[in-house]
């Protein structure tokens, strides 16, 4: 049967497909080492379980609001104008499954064939997947490892055109753990005054999980004269542990919010009812459990980054946010999937090829594992490129 022309265009998500390969190898006795995975290997707080429980107990089985759960709309809205400085209403939230569906369902209800989304690079492997479902093209911005891959914004300006609809930022990003810094969004909210056409999505799932002395700075703070083109997209994945929940939200101006409300009642209608209670406790509560999932990311990011350091050949740009070091292999004159399938043949450990974020000269490398496994994958990663 003839599949549509969109399907037969669509790549399956190859971080998804490399760890599930790893874990297929372990089942069948292979020794496997996996830094693949953009997942915290901590269970999600009891509290926040304990809150689903009781929503269970107490009857929240239901179908519930296409757009969410009243009160959790609610907390977002209040936690988006405390923590991050953007003024919002609970109308102008959409609470979604992940953050991967807040941005599905932007970008149908934003884009049409022939507009363009920018789109610096490296960067998650979903972004440009989503823009081609919903027939946009994408103008990339290219960076390496040799520039620090800082966003050049005279660059990014000449890929505008009257076709440009909407830029992408992923601040702390995956995969690099880049934090753009306040100067550098500033500089965007100016480019963004010079093209009224454009919009600009904020990804900002890994806002917790940062080295100490940076800061998480919001585009929408910073330019509230351009609220009317800023949405930002997040979660509870990463800053909660709570991957497999699948409670994530889109918040951003009323009218096109209330067009992804409607493109969600006619798709997957509401997110879990008792998994939106356990994302409100976790938005009540101190943040005591995330700081502390974050200083240990913090300390794992440091091990991975001062070990790949130490190996001869690698260029690393130091990650400072989320939990990824992402280090040019360019030297060692492979390709990244040919270098990342011999790694995984030869030594057993499954990273990530920087093909899939826009870089093929670089490999993703996850530190949201222990310290030992991040010690055996820096031990059987040195073991390869010496055999090189």
């Amino acid at each position: 049967m003839k599949l549509s022309a969109r399907a037969a265009a669509l790549q399956p998500s190859l971080t998804l497909a490399i760890s599930a390969r790893a874990k297929q190898l372990q089942a069948e006795g292979h020794d496997i080492c996996s830094l693949s995975a953009g997942e915290p290997n901590f269970d999600t707080p009891q509290f926040i379980r304990q809150a689903a429980v009781e929503a269970l107990d107490n009857g929240a089985t239901r179908y519930g609001p296409a757009a969410g759960e009243p009160l959790l709309r609610q907390a977002i809205a209040t936690k988006l104008e405390r923590s991050n400085g953007m003024a919002v209403s609970p109308q102008q939230v959409l609470v979604t499954n992940g953050g991967k569906q807040a941005l599905y369902n932007l970008f149908q209800v934003l884009l049409d064939p022939g507009d363009e989304v920018l789109l610096p690079a490296p960067y998650w492997l979903t972004y440009p997947e989503l823009a081609a479902l919903a027939g946009a093209s994408v103008k990339v911005l290219p960076s390496s490892a040799h520039d620090g891959f800082r966003l050049d914004l005279e660059a990014l300006e000449a890929l505008i055109t009257p076709s440009s609809r909407l830029l992408v930022l992923n601040t702390p990003s995956n995969p690099t753990g880049l934090v753009l810094q306040k100067q550098e969004l500033e500089g965007v909210a100016e480019l963004l005054r010079r093209h009224p056409q454009v919009a600009v999505v904020c990804d900002e799932i890994y806002e917790h999980l940062l080295d100490d002395g940076q800061t998480h700075h919001c585009l929408a703070a910073l330019a509230p004269d351009l609220a009317d083109r800023i949405f930002v997209v997040n979660g509870f994945a990463k800053g909660w542990a709570m991957t497999g929940w699948r409670v994530g939200y889109l918040a951003g101006p009323e009218p096109v919010v209330k067009a992804a409300i409607a493109l969600q009642s006619q798709t997957t209608s509401n997110v879990c009812t008792f998994a939106q209670h356990g994302a409100l406790a976790a938005l009540q509560a101190p943040l005591d459990c995330v700081r502390e999932m974050a200083a240990s990311f913090t300390a794992r990011r440091k091990r991975l980054a001062v070990g790949l350091q130490r190996i001869k050949g690698l260029v690393l740009v130091p990650p400072n946010g989320a939990f990824y070091a992402f280090p040019d292999i360019s030297s060692y004159g492979l390709d990244s999937m040919r270098f990342c399938k011999a790694l995984l043949d030869q030594q057993g450990l499954a990273v990530v090829p920087g093909v899939a974020f826009g870089d093929d000269r670089c490999v993703r490398i996850s530190s949201a594992v222990s310290s030992a496994t991040i010690d055996d994958g820096l031990a059987r990663l040195q073991r390869f490129l010496d055999s090189l």
